[in-house]
């Protein structure tokens, strides 16, 4: 049995094909794996970057290419059969790609200090659109940018960005403005993703706080939040044609909520600390929730694990009758212990 180094965690996923038969991985070691989900084994291994370079920040196919992108900024794309690669420099800080679904020849990076940037990759020269930071706070600083993920609005140019400083903002390349054409707040603490429900005017976003919420587009308003979770969250995803929403983090459960009435459907853990999820566009083999089961076998592992720990009072009089002491009430009221003479 082969245990898993860390370099071989996985940072991004993205489907091969559109068949969706195939799973592309990206490792921390800058290799990308190629998963058969018909086969149920791994098919391929391709070095695609060079770990000093950060790890991967995005994954995509276009044609017959692959696009990757790590945090220095390096974003590649391999042609299949050639060794040749076009190579773009999109900044510093990376902290995510993404493929616009509608021209997949389209991509869209940010990142801390980063603003968002939208590049055509027949034309990677220079990008197509580059956002302008919003305007100086009420006591006239320079707001700092931190752009965590991204995601195209179907049916429209529209772009929407979460942040690092707890901002939902929607970007608009079609018009001259380069600046929000809204802007909303969620928490108090950092948001880590996003993903666009099929149904629209809406966006599912999650914070390092374990923290889910709905956002309408429009108003810029709360329409709910997702409970259970307690971790921070590292991946989001939104069923392609189903109202549901697959979560996973820290705290190590995957987890499918509902976007109708916002409850619990599914909950699974999995044991290791979760960086990503991806949905097949097919349905879900099971539509009834099954959260009790899970939950009762996690709740029987923790009982367990109280029934053989002992308490501390009970270690300290081992311990006491180990060493033949004993403890005994002076004068002023203290507890002392006393040697005990055999």
């Amino acid at each position: 049995m082969s245990c898993l180094s860390r370099d071989q965690e996985v940072c991004v996923m993205a489907w091969g094909d559109p068949q969706e038969s195939e799973v592309l991985m990206g490792s921390v070691n800058g290799t990308v794996k190629t998963f058969s989900t018909d086969k149920g084994i791994f098919t391929a291994t391709r070095e695609c970057g060079d770990p000093s370079q950060g790890r991967f920040t995005g994954l995509a196919v276009t044609d017959s290419s692959l696009i990757t992108c790590v945090e220095s900024g390096l974003l590649k794309v391999w042609k299949e059969g050639s060794t040749d690669t076009v190579e773009v420099n999109v900044g510093n800080g990376i902290c995510r790609m993404r493929q616009n679904p509608s021209q997949r020849h389209h991509v869209a990076t940010g990142g801390k200090e980063n603003p968002l940037k939208v590049w055509d990759l027949e034309r990677p020269d220079k990008p197509i659109f580059t956002t302008k930071n919003v305007a100086h706070d009420w006591l006239d600083m320079r707001v700092p940018v931190w752009v965590r993920d991204i995601g195209f609005i179907p049916d429209s140019d529209k772009i929407v960005t979460c942040t690092g400083h707890h901002q939902v903002r929607v970007y608009d390349p079609s018009t001259s403005q380069r600046r929000p054409v809204m802007e909303a707040q969620f928490g108090e603490y950092p948001l880590t993703a996003l993903s666009l429900p099929a149904s629209q005017g809406t966006v599912v976003v999650g914070n390092t706080h374990g923290e889910l919420a709905i956002l309408d587009l429009r108003k810029g308003l709360v329409r709910g939040c997702l409970k259970g979770l307690a971790g921070a969250v590292r991946g989001l995803q939104c069923h392609p044609s189903l109202p549901l929403v697959a979560s996973c983090g820290l705290d190590r459960f995957l987890r499918v909520h509902s976007l109708e009435d916002r409850s619990l459907q599914h909950k699974v853990y999995l044991k290791s600390r979760l960086n990503c999820v991806l949905l097949s566009s097919r349905e879900l083999e099971s539509s009834s929730p099954d959260v009790s089961g899970d939950v009762e076998e996690v709740k029987a592992e923790e009982d367990e694990v109280w029934d053989t720990m002992e308490t501390v009072t009970e270690k300290a009089k081992k311990r006491a009758a180990q060493k033949g002491e004993t403890t005994v009430i002076g004068a002023d009221g203290k507890k002392k212990r006393k040697q005990v003479k055999k």
